[in-house]
């Protein structure tokens, strides 16, 4: 018998190595005990002979591995054991995963699905607490999920909340986000959660508000949200009074008369990517800044513009050869209407100035022209535009690109990229270089400066302040080799 010692429960590095190896050296799945390095050792348990080093190799389909990966996060004990069975099957029936109604396909396919479907549970009902106020926030959550999926739903949380500090507590393992990397640590009782918090209250008014009784399928949503869940959710106390009272108010609603539709908005379809600047500029030829930015004052093209205060639209000089993109206006521009004037925009100015570039010559502007955020308490927290928004929104970008032709657009934030390029484009991989456009517009993609607020060490605040300072002289050294050619 061998003895298989894995690292962790979701040991899958761990398992696949210690599996090659036994199926190189042909150990059949009845000869190998798995266990977890924190399970009690057997005492006075045979021994097997050393592995040989494993010499050779062998296939298996990629979505064995696949699979694989999700269903060892499952809570069976034999887990395992199952795996390498339908492992070492494979070698010689390389096309056994096509038979459903095999017993041990069948299984490994369940607990993946199992596995995948408590992911999608802990996404749903984790509800964040905050701990601390205001600045010194953090936020703190406590689920008990039912496999082994901490590590697989963390980077949920953190492309969704990247803009605050996070803990998510479970008995397993416990995830946390500083903003910019998920670390893992043991798991922790309940009693280390935190009780009910302050924003609890405007999340049961939310949640009544959204609540639609005409809709309610009680089963369906029973299925979808299980009792086991409630415990932790600060509506929890609604639901059932919800349900009792769905039927009058139904009722009520049905006997109430009907509103007037709201009138129809005119909405911007955004151009096909492969429209050339010259296409741009016949088409919105009579455009001017003061023009557009009275039409985009009605804008209602995403559903942003119901939340914030009114669009911030671009500003700067008709004729600025340089144009900054930034991602979405702020809490202090949503108040004054105008782009880049809180912390971000004086971060901006005083990086500008060490660059040599006059913040008074570049038109500033943002790929998002409503803020986008969620109530905290006092606070409004920025919230990522998602995808649809930035579409929605694109069509201003280049409305404002064809009115002010600048000779460099400064693309800051992953936002701003995804606008000025028309795709998702990774910061890091991009920045420092210039990029030709399709429309003949140069690009330059470089950090926004709110990523260099939130960072919290202060040797790593300096350092990339200055890599933002040496994108900017980039910008700068371009137009001072314009005007000498010139």
């Amino acid at each position: 018998m061998h003895f298989i010692t894995l690292d962790s429960e979701t040991d899958f590095n761990g398992w696949r190595k210690a599996a090659r190896a036994l199926a190189l050296n042909d150990v059949k799945p009845s000869d190998v005990n798995w266990r977890v390095a924190d399970d009690a050792p057997e005492l006075f348990a045979p021994t097997a002979p050393p592995l040989e080093p494993p010499h050779g190799t062998f296939n298996v389909p990629a979505k064995f591995v696949e699979q694989a990966e999700v269903a060892i996060l499952h809570r069976n004990p034999e887990r395992f054991a199952l795996l390498y069975r339908l492992l070492w099957r494979l070698r010689t029936h390389h096309d056994l995963l096509d038979i459903a109604t095999d017993p041990d396909v069948a299984e490994i396919a369940a607990m993946a699905k199992a596995v995948r479907r408590d992911e999608h549970k802990m996404h749903a009902f984790v509800r964040f607490r905050e701990v601390g106020r205001e600045q010194k926030s953090h936020f703190v959550a406590w689920f008990e999920p039912e496999h082994h999926i901490v590590e697989l739903a963390a980077p949920f949380f953190a492309r969704r909340f990247a803009d605050m500090p996070w803990s998510i507590l479970t008995p397993d393992a416990c995830a946390h986000w500083d903003g910019h990397a998920v670390s893992i640590t043991p798991g922790v009782g309940k009693s280390e959660a935190p009780t009910a918090d302050r924003l609890e209250e405007t999340w049961r008014r939310y949640y009544a508000s959204i609540f639609n009784p005409a809709r309610l399928k009680v089963a369906a949503m029973r299925n979808e949200m299980p009792k086991k869940y409630w415990r932790n959710l600060p509506e929890a106390s609604l639901i059932k009074p919800l349900i009792e009272g769905a039927g009058r108010t139904a009722s009520a609603m049905i006997a109430n008369a009907a509103t007037e539709p709201h009138k129809a908005q005119k909405r911007l379809e955004p151009p096909k990517r492969d429209d050339k600047r010259s296409e741009m500029a016949r088409k919105h030829a009579g455009d001017d800044i003061e023009t557009l930015r009275e039409e985009a004052a009605d804008c209602r093209a995403c559903p942003l513009y119901k939340d914030a205060t009114q669009t911030v639209f671009g500003e700067g000089p008709p004729t600025a050869r340089i144009m900054l993109v930034g991602e979405q206006p702020g809490d202090k521009e949503d108040l004054a209407g105008k782009p880049f004037v809180g912390p971000a925009g004086q971060m901006l100015d005083r990086a500008l100035e060490e660059a040599g570039i006059d913040r008074r010559t570049v038109y500033v502007t943002n790929a998002v022209k409503h803020f986008k955020f969620v109530p905290r308490g006092k606070i409004r927290l920025h919230q990522k535009p998602n995808t649809p928004e930035i579409k929605a929104c694109r069509p201003w970008y280049e409305r404002e690109l064809a009115a002010i032709k600048p000779e460099l657009v400064v693309a800051m934030g992953a936002t701003a990229a995804q606008s000025v390029l028309g795709k998702i484009t990774p910061i890091n991989k991009n920045r420092g270089h210039l990029i030709d456009l399709d429309d003949g517009t140069r690009a330059l993609v470089t950090v926004h400066p709110s990523y260099l607020l939130r960072l919290p060490d202060a040797d790593a605040k300096a350092r990339e302040y200055q890599r933002f300072v040496q994108d900017l002289k980039i910008a700068a050294d371009l137009l001072r080799k314009s005007e000498q050619a010139a």
